[in-house]
């Protein structure tokens, strides 16, 4: 089973950045496809972004162009960079292993703690 434990998150205004990290722990090769999601109250879990390998990254529309996802499979640590951080942007954030269905991807492990992004002035 793999463990995923996030970290980062914070109160920040309308403009500015944060950077998260999702630390990955337990039996596996690589940490790779893995994506950051988000959780809006009242709301399902929403994939932001996948990096599928170092190089080979997918967005959301919402989000493309103002976050940027990678990862070091040696330390099994994934990051998001965010930038240009909006109101909507609010939400619980959290990064699982993901695997392809159909066009799309879906989470494969049990979530962990998530770690709050508040976007307010």
């Amino acid at each position: 089973q793999v463990q995923l434990v996030e970290s980062g998150g914070g109160l920040v205004q309308p403009g500015g950045s944060l950077r998260l990290s999702c630390a990955a722990s337990g039996s596996f090769i690589s940490i790779y496809p893995m994506g950051w999601y988000r959780q809006a109250p009242g709301k399902q879990h929403d994939l932001v972004a996948v990096i599928m390998s170092e190089g080979s990254l997918e967005y959301a529309d919402s989000v493309r162009g103002r976050f940027i996802i990678s990862g070091d499979n040696a330390k099994k640590m994934v990051y998001l960079q965010m930038d240009r951080l909006k109101p909507e942007d609010t939400a619980v954030y959290y990064c699982n292993r993901v695997y392809r269905i159909g066009f799309g991807w879906s989470a494969s492990e049990p979530w962990g703690q998530g770690t709050q992004v508040t976007v307010s002035s």
